[in-house]
């Protein structure tokens, strides 16, 4: 039987893990793919276009957002972010799953959309606020006053922990991966996933009404 495919939601604070496990989680199972978000920031060093965003002008990030093409999209430390919607309906309806790796205002408007049926939706929390502020400097990518930025919008972001179907304290990454894997892996056999069990059950009732 088909399946129809999934759109899994990881969200977190900066530093808690988001973007770690969704990397695994690729190279778990290649079926996975990740959803590039378009956004008007800059390239960082090493950031290919297509790869690791779609990086676009703001007017033409505008544009696409009036004609309904975001699924998703925000305005986060001046800069706007968004998933475009057309590969990710293509990919649900040929049974494959997509990774959201979006803040709670993006999952919020992905879980409103039309899709809404085929989220999973997970929020990692981290240990504690000194690890996660430890982990944002370790990652040597942020200036100091970037990293204070993250910090003061860490607390909004795990304010919203209580609006995900699961949420994962990520203590040990290797244990929280695990977990991470078993709910998707039953959220897969949800009845909502699984379209051809409707005609599944219409032939088991005629072979019963035929053997009857």
């Amino acid at each position: 039987m088909s399946r129809r495919g999934l759109l899994i939601i990881l969200s977190s604070p900066s530093g808690a893990g988001k973007s770690t496990l969704s990397r695994r989680l690729l190279d778990w199972d290649p079926s996975l793919s990740f959803s590039v978000s378009a956004t008007t920031r800059a390239p960082r060093p090493g950031e290919e276009n297509g790869v690791h965003y779609h990086f676009v002008s703001e007017e033409e990030f505008k544009r696409t957002v009036a004609e309904q093409g975001m699924l998703e999209h925000a305005h986060v430390f001046g800069n706007f972010y968004g998933s475009p919607k057309a590969p990710v309906e293509d990919a649900i309806s040929q049974g494959r799953d997509v990774i959201f790796d979006i803040d709670w205002q993006g999952a919020q408007q992905v879980v409103n959309s039309s899709l809404g049926q085929s989220t999973l939706s997970i929020f990692i929390l981290p240990p504690s606020i000194t690890e996660l502020r430890r982990r944002l400097v370790s990652r040597g990518q942020d200036s100091d006053d970037v990293i204070a930025k993250r910090m003061q919008k860490s607390w909004d972001e795990i304010s919203h922990w209580g609006s995900y179907d699961h949420v994962l304290v990520n203590d040990d990454l290797d244990v929280t991966f695990e977990r991470l894997k078993t709910i998707v892996e039953a959220t897969r056999l949800r009845r909502l996933q699984q379209p051809d069990l409707v005609e599944h059950v219409r032939n088991l009732q005629t072979e019963f009404e035929e053997l009857s």
